[in-house]
């Protein structure tokens, strides 16, 4: 199992377009650092109106690596899916396509082997392009802008942070978005069993989650009870709630604290069910699967 996860990962790292995603996290990154460090207190008070008027804002205290890290990690976790789309809907399709596929499961392992290793490579892809993203996004904000609380606008709420109480919030928000972004990742690898190329999986993989972001982000009465909740998009952004502490009644918060533990947990648990779902359909479909070519 680990010589054929080995070739699947080499498999996919002499793919050119495989560096597509990491030269244009970089790039974005890169840009939206740029802009905050010659202009970061203008987008600071645009961000902040709805409280700058209840309250004192010390923008050149809040302008610092934490807050630089937050904006990008809520500018890119909507886009990385696209991204994590254009590996994961190649990985069955793609060799179909080459007219390898038949010589794979000739192998002697199982189809359901096979699967799990294909997908295990798009999961490692993932966790490096987000190893990638928090290098780049928080270490290298860290280093440009220093560190210092971080203070997050919530409607007509102040979240305040020690400094001291940030750092294990963002590995905990990266290691979230690592499950979310795998949903997106086994969604397309699913698709990849029924298309005999790659461009199939990848734009049906990025319209079904357009469609569904945007259904997610709707407000209708018995929609928002009933459907909404089990989208698997309604819960993609729910690493900010690693972000939110809860109250200590004056005004302050608890540091080590989660103000809704129990909904970021059960947003967790929603995505891993949707994760499963798709490979075992994957599996099984693939297991079907007459193979002509």
């Amino acid at each position: 199992m680990w010589k054929l996860l080995q070739i699947e990962l080499f498999k996919i790292f002499k793919r050119p377009r495989t560096y597509i995603p990491f030269a244009a996290i970089a790039a974005i990154i890169l840009i939206i650092q740029l802009g905050l460090k010659f202009d970061g207190q203008s987008y600071l008070e645009m961000g902040m109106s709805s409280v700058s008027d209840t309250f004192s804002i010390p923008y050149s205290l809040i302008m610092n690596g934490y807050l630089v890290a937050f904006v990008i990690l809520n500018t890119l976790l909507i886009q990385i899916p696209l991204l994590v789309a254009l590996v994961a809907g190649d990985m069955v399709a793609g060799e179909a396509n080459m007219g390898t596929l038949r010589l794979l499961v000739t192998r002697p392992v199982s189809r359901t082997q096979l699967m799990l290793v294909k997908f295990g490579a798009s999961v490692i892809y993932t966790i490096l392009l987000l190893i990638w993203m928090a290098l780049l996004a928080l270490f290298l904000s860290m280093w440009l802008f220093g560190t210092n609380d971080l203070v997050i606008a919530r409607d007509t709420v102040i979240e305040h942070i020690r400094k001291t109480d940030v750092l294990w919030r963002y590995i905990a928000a990266f290691g979230y978005a690592m499950v979310a972004l795998s949903t997106v990742a086994a969604l397309a690898f699913l698709l990849s069993v029924f298309a005999e190329n790659s461009i199939g999986p990848i734009v049906a993989t990025i319209s079904i989650v357009v469609v569904l972001t945007i259904l997610s982000e709707m407000r209708i009465p018995i929609y928002d009870n009933t459907v909404k909740p089990w989208l698997f998009t309604s819960h993609m952004l729910a690493w900010k709630g690693f972000f939110y502490s809860q109250s200590d009644g004056q005004g302050g918060t608890i540091p080590g604290s989660i103000e809704n533990l129990p909904s970021v947990l059960k947003s967790l648990g929603i995505l891993l069910a949707y994760i499963a779902a798709f490979v075992t359909a994957a599996i099984w479909a693939f297991r079907k699967k007459d193979i002509l070519s």
